[in-house]
């Protein structure tokens, strides 16, 4: 059994670079996403997509001590429970060995149903061709016993790769350093105690410098089927007590 793997985000170290964002495009062969000037920040690839499987985002904060830069390397969450996973019809979407959440291809029928239920917007189809696409967290990489490609090339090694329980304990120890440091505001992102508890942790770990919002997260993102789940309890119970209604009656009527 291997251990379940991922990444370790640590944003206080990232200089916004976008190394990781260029590996990850030339290894998996990503097509180019248009080099759009969005005339908001010095980002220039807006989000996480078909066509941008890393994404360095840029935060410009104006305070009373002048600006402050956030960034952060977003990326899949290979969540636990991936709701995208369990919609996919056709089973293009699997979980590899190494507990990461990779989707096929040449199987994909681009139907779509994963895009609105990923809760962080990561998938969508590729335009001109209707796949989803996603990070793969660099499988054929991982099969070679090499790691992922935005790890290796990230100069103030900000992304570590490695198995989530030890990178679960360094998050924890960075954050405590952090704290110590006076960074009030930093915190963990991704864990099944912080900010991964509706998707029952990610594989994707971020220590943030302020609140997911700011760099574009949700802050209490939840698997959609979790809902679904309920909703189909509720139904089914409704539906059998019906029934024992039903039956009540009709042995009722027979009664007389």
């Amino acid at each position: 059994m291997r251990p379940k793997v991922g990444f370790f985000t640590d944003t206080s170290i990232c200089i916004g670079c976008k190394a990781c964002e260029v590996a990850c495009k030339e290894w998996n062969l990503v097509p180019e996403d248009g080099l759009n000037f969005l005339a908001n920040s010095y980002d220039n690839s807006g989000g996480l997509g078909a066509d941008t499987w890393r994404h360095v985002a840029f935060v410009e904060q104006r305070g009373p001590d002048g600006v402050r830069w956030l960034m952060n390397s977003d990326v899949c969450k290979h969540c636990s429970e991936a709701a995208c996973l369990e919609v996919c019809p056709t089973g293009a979407i699997f979980r590899t060995e190494f507990g990461t959440v990779v989707v096929q291809d040449d199987v994909c029928n681009g139907c779509g149903y994963c895009i609105p239920a990923c809760p962080f917007g990561v998938i969508d189809r590729r335009e001109g061709d209707g796949r989803a696409f996603k990070c793969t967290l660099c499988y054929d990489r991982l099969r070679a016993d090499l790691e992922p490609a935005c790890a290796k090339a990230c100069p103030t090694k900000s992304i570590t790769f490695g198995p989530v329980d030890e990178l679960e304990q360094m998050a924890r120890s960075r954050l405590e350093e952090l704290r110590a440091q006076g960074e009030e505001r930093a915190r963990l992102y991704g864990l099944p105690d912080a900010g991964g508890e509706g998707v029952g942790g990610t594989a994707s770990i971020f220590l943030l410098l302020d609140r997911p919002e700011v760099y574009g997260l949700p802050s209490q993102p939840v698997t959609p089927t979790r809902r679904l789940r309920r909703g189909w309890e509720a139904a089914a119970a409704a539906a059998g007590a019906l029934a024992l209604g039903v039956v009540a009656a009709v042995l009722g009527g027979r009664g007389r």
